[in-house]
């Protein structure tokens, strides 16, 4: 099955196949298909924008969606000349958001500039995805970069706003998606991939050079176990070079501005080591009036520490905990804010010119901290935002200014669909100063209809809390249970599902399915030890994921548990990683579940993992375990779904999807799968279907409609199966 070139005739026939096979058997099934699309289509508000934000001194910046449009536009306007203070700009964008008419063509802000149509770059392809869209420091260019095909790799584009025409196309597509501008508009830094698809290297593209003139190599990474990766920060005076694998980091830093206030080695173009390579030892770094903001594992600590030191190379022996007011005489004053043990962890820090805004997550939901800084780097205040539903999603926005006393936060729940907020960062829970810019609008949508609950359940183990999310309709259980209920989970890379808002989840639930998220091991929910040995579900540990998902489908039909659904009526969902927790889950207790949704799975874990030349594989090693190991070999054959299939069980029905451009998980994947399944399953299971996009990578289709038909199918087979299909 495998063909690296997606050329072989024989293999893209048994393709096509298998995608006739798939709708031979479900071809009955187009008009629910239609409806759920029809559905999904009426809560989209197809003609909308993004919340404007100030970019510079000069300009909004957004984005727009227009009806019958696939990809978004994107658009800037002049910031009101009567604007004086930031306060003037935040009134005017909140009173032009409620002036709008809704339609297509009228301007959301004056002067309305659309300076990059991505339905225009996508004319004559099937799949169009922008990497990165960058404005230069002067606001006159554009930079993107641009894959047509789907499987991740990008051209780099340069366009002058004022002519409207490109200034530049590279012709190496072998690059990454991210690009950053340098100080001025005269300079790009971008990456580059090696073979097995993993970036590596760094380069200065110096837009002032004559034609023919080679990039400038900065930097290169030869460990095949770490990324490269770049950002900028807050404050625009350095740009970071991570390289980085799933258990250690190294960071780079290029000044991008002379700074005689700082180390005298400080000038621009030179890349300085902030702290060398330690085994096991994470990092990662933000600036802020000269001094490096530091989170870390350092020590052995299970979550990160946050930390700060002078700006200076080698400046590891420098850090130091940052603490709350260290000159006060109160018991908890002068103690580590996070201290890197279990109770917080952290995700990323923001600094603002007079405050340092820390995301991470505490008792398994997501938090905000907002911390005010003195001159000397004292921390004066620390508070934590709050909201009003328990189990929710909230995250900083778009904040492109450093000099500002607000920033625009996101929030949503199962129930409640996304608001941007503006937050004052010196009274950030003082709720009559906070305004809700914009508020998703889902037509047709009533809140009031539907209810939602966080609880846990005990692993097998004892060793575990699992954190379980539940979306429904209120009128659901009017007729007792058992009801249809479908169980959703992840649980990789210490990654989290979050409870969030999904319009496309209300056609299940509006046919009476119980929406189940199982926030499993292998996640980061409850902080880096829900993800790392012993007790997470990582490397020889990797069974938990599995087991915990069981417990949850368990728990669910248990009279002595939630006992709200059967097997005959309980599903489930996994794409990609979460793909194997689905194959996986399904070997263990095939018994539980009457239909499985398997999207991009990897689910041939050993023969992926012990072969090199596959793309990205050497990366996964630390994540699963290198199989050229005898102990992780013997512990990855024993639960990948490839070799795990029981002979003469009675499987639910499967549906298998892939892409054919998928650099990730291989098209091949889940046609193996498909085809062991139907040859040891008993002969009562449900079918095995497979449908393979040819025009697609690992995230599906990249026009927003075509994604939506290809969901409507994926429910319209599960709800079949749930018996719900004349519904």
């Amino acid at each position: 099955m495998r063909d690296e070139t997606r050329t072989n005739k024989d293999v893209l026939d048994h393709l096509k196949l298998e995608n006739e096979y798939t709708n031979a058997l479900t071809n009955h099934l187009q008009p629910l298909k239609d409806k759920l699309y029809t559905e999904m289509i009426g809560t989209l508000q197809e003609t909308d924008f993004s919340v404007p934000t100030v970019r510079g001194k000069d300009y909004l910046y957004y984005t727009r969606s227009m009806e019958g449009k696939s990809y978004p536009i994107y658009c800037r306007a002049p910031v009101p000349a009567q604007s004086e203070t930031k306060d003037d700009t935040d009134l005017y964008i909140a009173s032009k958001i409620k002036e709008w008419d809704g339609s297509m063509e009228t301007d959301i802000l004056d002067g309305e500039h659309k300076y990059l149509d991505i339905n225009e770059l996508a004319k004559g392809n099937e799949y169009c995805s922008t990497g990165n869209v960058r404005i230069s420091p002067s606001h006159t260019k554009l930079a993107y970069t641009l894959d047509i095909v789907g499987g991740e790799t990008y051209k780099l584009f340069v366009k002058d706003l004022t002519s409207e025409t490109i200034l530049y196309e590279n012709t190496e597509e072998e690059i990454d998606s991210t690009m950053i501008w340098g100080k001025d508009d005269s300079s790009i830094f971008y990456l580059k991939m090696d073979d097995a698809h993993r970036p590596f290297q760094v380069y200065k593209k110096s837009l002032n050079n004559p034609s023919g003139q080679p990039d400038e190599l900065l930097f290169e990474e030869n460990d095949e176990l770490f990324w490269v990766h770049l950002y900028k920060s807050q404050d625009e005076k350095y740009l970071f070079i991570s390289s980085e694998s799933s258990e250690t980091a190294e960071i780079h830093y290029i000044p991008l501005e002379e700074d005689s206030s700082v180390n005298s080695d400080n000038s621009p173009t030179e890349i300085h080591i902030l702290a060398p390579r330690r085994a096991k030892v994470l990092y990662d770094v933000e600036h802020h009036h000269y001094q490096f903001y530091i989170t870390s594992n350092v020590g052995g600590t299970p979550n990160m520490r946050l930390m700060k030191c002078p700006v200076q190379p080698n400046c590891q022996d420098l850090w130091q905990d940052v603490v709350l007011n260290p000159s006060s005489d109160s018991v908890t004053d002068g103690m580590p804010l996070f201290s890197g043990g279990y109770d917080r962890s952290i995700s990323s820090i923001t600094p603002f010119m007079n405050h340092l805004v820390v995301e991470g997550r505490e008792n398994s939901l997501p938090r905000i901290w907002v911390l005010s800084l003195k001159d000397d780097h004292v921390v004066t205040s620390f508070d934590t935002l709050e909201f009003p539903e328990e189990a929710h999603d909230a995250g900083l926005g778009r904040n492109d200014i450093y000099d500002t006393e607000k920033v625009l936060v996101s929030y949503d729940s199962l129930v409640t669909p996304t608001q941007n907020i503006q937050i004052g960062l010196n009274d950030s829970n003082d709720s009559e100063n906070r305004i809700v810019l914009k508020q998703k609008n889902v037509p047709g949508y009533n809140p009031d209809l539907y209810a939602c609950e966080r609880t846990t359940v005990r692993s097998r183990d004892g060793e575990a809390a699992i954190p379980v999310s539940i979306v429904y309709r209120k009128d659901v259980f009017d007729s007792n249970v058992p009801v249809p209920t479908h169980l959703y989970g992840y649980g990789s890379y210490g990654s989290c599902i979050e409870a969030d808002f999904r319009m496309t989840r209300l056609p299940l639930l509006n046919r009476g399915v119980v929406y189940v998220i199982a926030h499993v091991r292998g996640g980061g929910e409850m902080g880096r030890q829900w993800y790392e040995e012993p007790n997470g579900g990582k490397y020889l540990c990797k069974k938990s994921t599995f087991q915990d998902f069981v417990d949850v489908a368990e728990w669910l039909i248990s009279d002595t548990g939630k006992g709200i659904t059967k097997p005959e009526l309980l599903s489930c969902e996994g794409r990609s990683a979460a793909g194997l927790l689905i194959g996986a889950s399904i070997n263990v207790a095939p018994e539980l579940f009457r239909a499985a949704i398997l999207g991009v799975p990897f689910v041939d874990v050993a023969c992926t993992m012990i072969d090199s030349t596959i793309p990205l594989t050497v990366t996964e090693w630390e994540e699963w375990g290198n199989p050229n190991e005898e102990k992780f070999l013997e512990y990855i054959l024993s639960y990948s779904p490839m070799g795990n299939v029981k002979k003469g069980a009675t499987y639910p029905a499967c549906l298998l999807t892939g892409g054919l451009h998928d650099p990730r998980v291989a098209y091949w994947e889940p046609s193996k799968f498909a085809a062991s399944l139907r040859h040891d399953q008993s002969n009562d299971s449900g079918p095995v279907c497979v449908k393979i996009d040819m025009a697609a990578g690992h995230f599906s289709a990249s026009d927003r409609y075509k994604y939506l038909k290809e969901l409507s199918f994926d429910y319209a087979f599960l709800l079949d199966q749930l018996g719900l299909a004349k519904e």
